[in-house]
């Protein structure tokens, strides 16, 4: 199976990047007119975002396990590479976080035994279940997509494709089990990574479809009916049902989101490569914004937090640019001069076959 990289899924990866970051900037708003209150409620729906990134992973996890399961090391260059990727940005900002913020920001510091949890990627397990922790809560979904990447890997290894469609029938089908289990018992559900892992899973299935079927043009309608025949049920359930008292919505929400997502993403694929949309994806804006999304995501709540401790404007859109511009600078900043350095080093973990086709994959 060789692999084709697709550009305009960069493009993407901003898409959710930025969804995220303006869903946390409402967040500090407090609506004093009824148009501020209209974007607040707007901008809830960029806490999806974080689905939109577990379906992407999901495809793009997968196809590359798959083009690489006959491959010599296909363990160990997986999750050599998968480190490179993850751990050193992940585990620099903890210690950002948890030691040098807290003198820029005069605030106070965190006893070790709370913040064990996010060294052993267990924060999500500690929300869901109130434990006793302190630490970047964004980063509960780096831990949903860490636990996928640890045993993804052995499934597609071991289990054929046959029954690969089997198994992620199998997760989807659990984690809603799960989600109405856990509401009855009281826990949340929105953390939790069981309860999360049907967004990858769904994302997966894209890889299947992709390797079965390919992306054509004339998939475009079905992906297309599949979005818009979800996406009104899916803002109802949002806007009318969802909310304090109504957290049961969430056993569905979750799979409908997952499912508009894994029809945006197969659209895109499926439509021409000079399509307008892909077009714009592929800009240098959206290039460069999938580029270093990883680096966005982790290090934007801090960089708000630095304007308002520092320079926080009273004008809306001044305030969102200070903070977007200083979160894309100490992004741009970390990917060059630190993240660089270690994805530099997966060249030593390169497949042996089909090298050229998984050079192409995404760099993740």
């Amino acid at each position: 199976m060789k692999l084709t990289y697709y550009k305009n899924l960069d493009g993407v990866r901003a898409i959710a990047a930025l969804m995220v970051m303006v869903f946390h900037f409402f967040q500090g708003i407090e609506p004093s007119t009824k148009v501020l209150s209209y974007m607040a409620k707007a901008a809830i729906f960029g806490q999806t975002g974080v689905t939109l990134f577990f379906v992407l992973s999901g495809f793009l996890i997968t196809r590359i396990l798959m083009a690489t399961k006959e491959t010599k090391g296909y363990f160990k260059n997986f999750y050599a590479r998968r480190t490179l990727r993850i751990f050193p940005l992940y585990y620099l900002f903890l210690l950002l976080y948890y030691f040098v913020a807290p003198l820029i920001l005069q605030t106070k510091g965190t006893d070790f035994s709370q913040q064990i949890y996010y060294y052993t990627y267990l924060q999500n397990f500690a929300i869901t279940f109130d434990w006793n922790a302190v630490g970047p809560t964004h980063f509960w979904s780096l831990a949903v997509e860490e636990h996928f990447y640890l045993f993804w890997p052995l499934v597609v290894f071991f289990v054929s494709k046959k029954n690969l469609w089997k198994i992620i029938a199998g997760i989807v089908i659990m984690a809603f089990l799960l989600r109405l289990f856990m509401l009855d018992l009281g826990y949340g559900v929105f953390y939790f990574t069981f309860t999360r892992f049907d967004a990858l899973a769904i994302g997966a299935l894209l890889a299947l479809i992709e390797e079965r079927y390919g992306f054509r043009e004339t998939h475009a309608k079905k992906y297309t009916v599949l979005a818009v025949g979800l996406f009104l049920p899916t803002t109802i359930m949002w806007t009318i049902f969802s909310g304090s008292g109504n957290d049961t919505i969430q056993v569905i929400k979750f799979l409908f989101l997952a499912t508009i997502y894994f029809s945006f993403i197969g659209l895109l694929l499926s439509l021409k490569s000079d399509h307008i949309t892909n077009k714009v994806l592929k800009g240098k804006f959206f290039a460069y914004t999938g580029k270093i999304s990883y680096g966005l995501y982790v290090y934007h709540p801090l960089a708000y937090s630095i304007c308002d401790r520092f320079f926080r404007f009273e004008h809306l859109g001044i305030d969102f640019l200070t903070k977007v511009a200083l979160a894309y600078s100490i992004s741009a900043i970390s990917f060059h001069f630190f993240e660089s350095k270690f994805l530099k080093m997966k060249k030593y973990f390169n497949y042996q076959k089909q090298r050229d086709s998984t050079q192409l994959a995404y760099q993740k």
